[in-house]
């Protein structure tokens, strides 16, 4: 037996059945592995259902335990029932693509790993930070394994008897990371696979526990730490992760500003916790705002803690598109980041002698922050921009080449820091050496390493920071669209609705690629005439399909004519024209309630873009009358 698939089941609902048969129906032959699904306490209706799934299927079996010690008892009693060489663990509702149990099994033995962690994609959010390569022989700090401590990898299963590896059955929960630490801890080799979805993990929900608990817990975890690794930056560098997840973060929180309560039970539990565990010296490796909190606990001032999460709480990033070009097929962004206030608002940083600080809010006593606490010039100069893609439907993550610098913006003594970053998108190969999927693909962008950590959506802001609509929604600008060689698809970048970046990969119409980028029509009225001047990303050499236009309101509905003029591929988009009596319309007032609608013409069926459009009335200018061959 090669492989044992073990997941915990409690009256999973219709919800598990898709997570259930991704593990039923792996492409691996039915005697090279087993499913094992511990059932915990199931309803009776749903524990004979699990039964009947085993009929005929001699690769599964089903325990069944009472309902207590949800879910590691029930992981513990698989660990012991499986028989094969590795042991993959996942939850119900997860899902495993077809073929996977396979690959992570030859990758596996290849690398005659003791642990493999494949790439998980969590529904709704952004991946971990854990290394995007694959890696033969990963390192536990080099490869941020400690930002992917889910149980959801392959074990080998003589490694795990060995050393005695099993689930605390009292939870809590750090359970699991106690578990999946002293796996990497104890590992010779830890195997990282990156060119395939391993695992497709459902949202799970938030356990909350009393702050006495959650500090015994994690006093407990560093313990393991202790045993594995000698004092040194390792250690140091282990415990800052901790420190700054589990202890520090919940000051910043809503639950901490919103009850006395829990405020002053949080404060009771962390800060003994704090002043036993976690020395002053681990401070520079925290982020800015978390080392004032650090020092904010460990001082005793519940007052200023308050005040301090108040202020910074809001602390966020801005992300905006500043060019897209196309070069041999390949998407270039400029992009421009940078901290913001909870108001918005640039986050500012002071400059004494040569060196850069960080500027405290004003009502935190200046005296608990000394100079040496609040000078980040060394984290800046660590600070990267990363760029990642992410399918809006599946969830699926992959980060996107990008170099990135900081550029100090001001004079005087108060300077904003603006991190520049070039993402180059391939979609052939974005995906870890593979094209992209079909559909549409959001932008996302995260700041590491430097005074604080955060991330964002990719959005639109004119140069200069003027407002009103994204930078580059004009017709022409930003919105060509180009053709990948390999395989040779559409490739779209376009705004959103809520004005952030997307890519549209292989558009499912011509049609549909024309009102991705629709937010930059313009409508003017002219002579007696609305003209509607719509820019198309792509115009094949064919010159494309006739498209009309439709001006629709309520049941009221207006056709015009299109004419398609081509722009240059990849650096200039073209523009769809058309031109409609005043008088056809409805009325006067109605032109600005009436939506815009986009149809390739002989097909109001499934070719049909029901896009609103961006359009907008202007007064009349130059260039849109003679296009249309009006006078």
């Amino acid at each position: 037996m090669k492989v044992s698939v073990v997941m915990p089941v409690r009256d999973p609902g219709q919800d598990a059945d898709a997570g259930i048969r991704s593990v039923l129906e792996q492409t691996f032959p039915p005697d090279g592995y087993e499913v094992i699904l511990v059932d915990a306490g199931s309803a009776p209706g749903v524990a004979s259902r699990l039964d009947a799934m085993a009929v005929g299927r001699p690769h599964v079996q089903v325990l069944h335990l009472p309902r207590a010690g949800w879910p590691m008892r029930a992981r513990n009693a698989g660990l012991a029932a499986a028989q094969g060489e590795y042991v993959y663990l996942i939850d119900q509702g997860d899902r495993m693509p077809p073929g996977v149990v396979r690959l992570m099994y030859e990758r596996a033995m290849a690398a005659e790993a003791d642990v493999l962690a494949g790439r998980v994609v969590k529904d709704g959010g952004l991946p971990p930070a854990v290394a995007q390569v694959d890696r033969d022989r990963a390192d536990i700090l080099r490869d941020r394994l400690l930002t992917q401590l889910t149980p959801h990898k392959l074990y080998r299963r003589a490694f795990l008897e060995e050393h005695g590896l099993r689930f605390d059955e009292r939870g809590g929960p750090l359970a699991e990371e106690k578990f999946v630490l002293r796996a990497y801890l104890a590992a010779n080799v830890v195997t990282v696979v990156a060119e395939s979805v391993c695992c497709r993990v459902t949202p799970r929900p938030r356990r909350e526990q009393p702050p006495a608990d959650a500090a015994a817990e994690l006093d407990a975890l560093l313990d393991i730490v202790d045993d594995h690794t000698p004092p040194g930056r390792q250690r140091d560098r282990m415990y800052a992760h901790w420190f700054r997840t589990v202890v520090l973060r919940p000051f910043s929180t809503g639950r901490f500003l919103s009850s006395s309560k829990d405020r002053a039970e949080m404060y009771g539990a962390m800060r003994e916790l704090a002043v036993r565990r976690f020395p002053s010296r681990l401070d520079p490796l925290l982020p800015i705002h978390l080392r004032a909190v650090a020092v904010l606990l460990r001082a005793g001032r519940l007052d200023q803690l308050a005040i301090l999460a108040g202020i910074t709480r809001g602390v966020g990033m801005r992300v905006e598109l500043r060019e897209a070009r196309w070069e041999n097929g390949v998407l270039n962004l400029s992009l421009a980041g940078e901290l913001t206030q909870s108001d918005g608002s640039p986050l500012w940083f002071q400059v004494a002698e040569e060196r850069l600080y960080w500027i405290p809010p004003a009502d935190i006593d200046p005296l608990l922050l000394p100079p040496a606490l609040t000078e980040v010039g060394d984290a800046v100069a660590r600070a990267r921009l990363h760029v990642f893609v992410r399918h809006e439907e599946t969830g699926e993550m992959f980060a996107v080449p990008t170099t990135s610098e900081i550029h100090v913006k001001g004079d005087g003594d108060e300077v904003r820091l603006v991190l520049a970053g070039e993402a180059r998108l391939d979609v052939s190969t974005v995906a870890v050496g593979h094209p992209l999927d079909g559909g549409m693909w959001e932008i996302h962008a995260r700041m590491q390493g430097g005074s604080y950590h955060a991330r964002a959506r990719v959005t639109g802001g004119r140069p200069g920071g003027a407002t009103g609509r994204p930078y580059g929604t004009d017709a022409g600008h930003a919105c060509a669209g180009a053709v990948a060689d390999h395989p040779k698809r559409l490739i779209v970048p376009f705004w959103s609705e809520r004005g952030t970046l997307q890519v549209c990969v292989d558009p499912r119409s011509y049609a549909e690629s024309i009102a991705l980028v629709s937010p930059g029509s313009s409508v003017v009225r002219r002579d007696g005439h609305l003209f509607v001047v719509v820019p198309v990303p792509y115009v094949p050499p064919s010159g494309g399909p006739p498209v009309e236009l439709i001006l629709r309101n309520g049941s009221r509905e207006v056709t015009a004519p299109g004419l398609v003029e081509p722009g240059e591929p990849g650096r200039l988009a073209g523009q769809l024209a058309a031109r409609v009596p005043i008088g056809r319309l409805p009325s006067a007032g109605a032109l600005g309630l009436a939506a815009l609608h986009l149809v390739r013409a002989g097909h109001a069926g499934p070719e049909a873009a029901h896009r609103r459009l961006g359009g907008r009335v202007e007064q009349p200018r130059q260039g849109v009358g003679d296009v249309l061959g009006a006078h």
